[in-house]
């Protein structure tokens, strides 16, 4: 009998070891080891990022020329004065805008750069005396009776970050310095919001983020106009030959591209890298059949009709594989000898100038006819020299629009600069600097917030180191680019931001995210319950059983003491 006692307390101790042993170390290992790797993420700021208050602050400087400030009033200056406006543009965003606008007077050298004949050379002579940073403006207020502006322009606008502005008539001697700043408070701000930035600009820039009011229709299309911000974008010129045995074409993309693209391209450096390819496409024809006009002789394209254009045309552009970067396409079509010469026709049924035409975010098409290089007695083919001059001032036009340099009217009085031979003035540069970083700070937000609340959702998304470094570094880059914005340096702003939406791109869309999304609870159980039921089982019986005798001895004990 004892015996048997001690062969039963040995299986007891054999299933409450074999029992401790899974519980204490089995099911901590298989724990351990079966459970979803997430690396730390800063939540916290994260959230912070969700509520987004943006302030852009712009630095002004107003300085007087002689005869516009009295000697009382000279006395007062140097002077500097901040203006803060406010705008609630949603529940998350807001939206800040300080002008620090620094008074003082003219430099005995500047007084010379505005005593040269025009306006122009004035502009020249200034920038050469001094360069003023980017995102900053440098106002000059010239006397009513200068000579420098024409009589019915008040504000010169010129290449630089310089402006120039008439005094008005009704300002003389003996006013106050604080009515004669009252006076110019008006101009001065339309002076910004034309150099610099504006309200609708900005709101227009934050579309990912918030939904855009009717009211901004103008900013509404061109911003759908212009391509998405972008790290970099690849540009196309293509030349499409529909006869090539009536036509043989030459074009010197080569040349052409460096004497008027590239300089343009140079100074977009700072928002994006820029790549440029060419290739001359044969026997390719429009989407639709021109109609003939028998009251001028020739065939057109109406506007109902371009829409048309672009997609059989696209199917034979090609595309680059090896990069997810946007494409602007250009297009040189040049109609054949049964459909020339062709024009295109406006909404007004009025022939377009340029005889092109641009589709928002894709690129533009011009027709180049070339039926007046010969005559009806030419042998074909003909060789034709095309004039790349003609063609790369409507590119160059059309690239502008594309990437977000927007030729807006200006106010009545106002006068603008003629385009430079680069394309882009500095003050449009910073202009379109402002909306990118701000558009890059958007996307940024919008897309780190979206990943964060996909990760807290769904716990079965790994999240690796690699990932939680991409978040970390974006986090940090939209901090920094919020804090350059509000310093007020542009430069730095843009560049944070950019390093901000590339590696929260890189974080969203990283594929190790998708490794187990697709791994339900049910799957789980199949998966297991055949492994461990069969070891559970006699466990749990021997277990019981161990539980049940202990219970049954307790009781004889009792009965004995009774």
């Amino acid at each position: 009998m004892s015996g048997i006692s001690k062969e039963r307390k040995r299986g007891q101790l054999a299933a409450l070891s074999i029992a401790a042993v899974v519980i204490i170390v089995g099911v901590p290992l298989w724990w351990k080891t079966t459970e979803t790797y997430r690396a730390w993420l800063p939540v916290s700021q994260i959230k912070e990022l969700d509520i987004l208050q943006l302030q852009l602050s712009a630095d002004v400087e107003v300085v007087f020329a002689r005869g516009t400030v009295t000697p009382e009033q000279q006395k007062k200056v140097p002077l500097t004065l901040t203006q803060d406006d406010e705008h609630i543009v949603d529940e998350n965003t807001s939206l800040r805008y300080k002008y620090e606008t620094k008074y003082r007077t003219a430099t005995i050298m500047e007084e010379d750069a505005l005593n040269q004949p025009t306006a122009a050379e004035a502009d020249l002579s200034l920038h050469t005396l001094s360069e003023s940073p980017c995102g900053s403006l440098v106002v000059y207020v010239i006397p009513e009776m200068s000579l420098l502006l024409p009589k019915d322009v008040d504000v010169y606008v010129g290449q630089r970050r310089t402006a120039l502005l008439r005094i008005g008539a009704q300002m003389r001697v003996g006013r106050t310095l604080e009515q004669l700043l009252a006076h110019l408070e008006p101009r001065l701000k339309q002076v910004l919001q034309v150099m610099s930035f504006s309200h609708t600009d900005i709101t227009a820039a934050l579309s990912d983020r918030v939904r855009l009011s009717p009211g901004n229709k103008d900013s509404i299309a061109d911003s759908m106009r212009a391509f998405k911000s972008s790290p970099g974008y690849e540009i196309t010129f293509s030349l499409l030959n529909p006869d090539p045995q009536s036509h043989r074409l030459h074009w010197d993309i080569e040349g052409a591209v460096e004497t008027y693209i590239q300089p343009l391209l140079t100074k977009l450096a700072p928002l994006a890298n820029f790549s440029i390819d060419s290739q001359t496409l044969y026997y390719t024809m429009l989407g639709v059949n021109p109609r003939y006009d028998s009251t001028y002789g020739r065939y057109t394209l109406n506007s109902d009709s371009l829409a048309h254009v672009i997609n059989p045309v696209e199917a034979r552009l090609g595309s680059n594989a090896a990069s997810s970067n946007p494409v602007l396409n250009f297009l040189l079509y040049v109609p054949d000898a049964n459909h020339s010469p062709l024009h295109i026709h406006d909404s007004h049924k009025q022939e377009v100038i340029s005889n092109a035409f641009h589709s928002p975010r894709w690129g533009g098409i011009m027709v180049y006819n070339v039926n007046d290089f010969h005559g009806p007695e030419a042998v074909f083919p003909v060789n034709i020299n095309i004039d790349m001059t003609k063609v790369m001032g409507v590119f160059l036009a059309q690239l502008r629009l594309l990437l977000g340099v927007q030729s807006s009217t200006p106010p009545p009085g106002f006068l603008m600069a003629p385009c430079s031979s680069v394309g882009l003035a500095d003050w449009e540069l910073d202009r379109l600097m402002w909306s990118r970083t701000v558009e890059n700070v958007a996307t940024a937000t919008t897309t780190i917030t979206s990943l964060a609340q996909l990760l807290d959702q769904i716990g079965n998304i790994v999240i690796n180191d690699n990932i939680a470094e991409q978040v970390s570094s974006a986090v940090s880059s939209l901090q920094l680019a919020v804090a350059e914005l509000e310093a007020g340096n542009l430069g730095f702003a843009l560049q944070y931001s950019k390093e901000a939406i590339l590696a929260s791109e890189r974080a969203f869309f990283d594929p190790s995210l998708l490794h187990l999304l697709y791994f339900p609870d049910d799957q789980k159980f199949a998966i297991y319950i055949p492994l461990f039921l069969p070891m559970c089982v006699p466990i749990l019986l021997s277990l019981l059983k161990i539980v049940s005798e202990a219970r049954k001895k307790r009781k004889e004990k009792l009965a004995k003491k009774d």
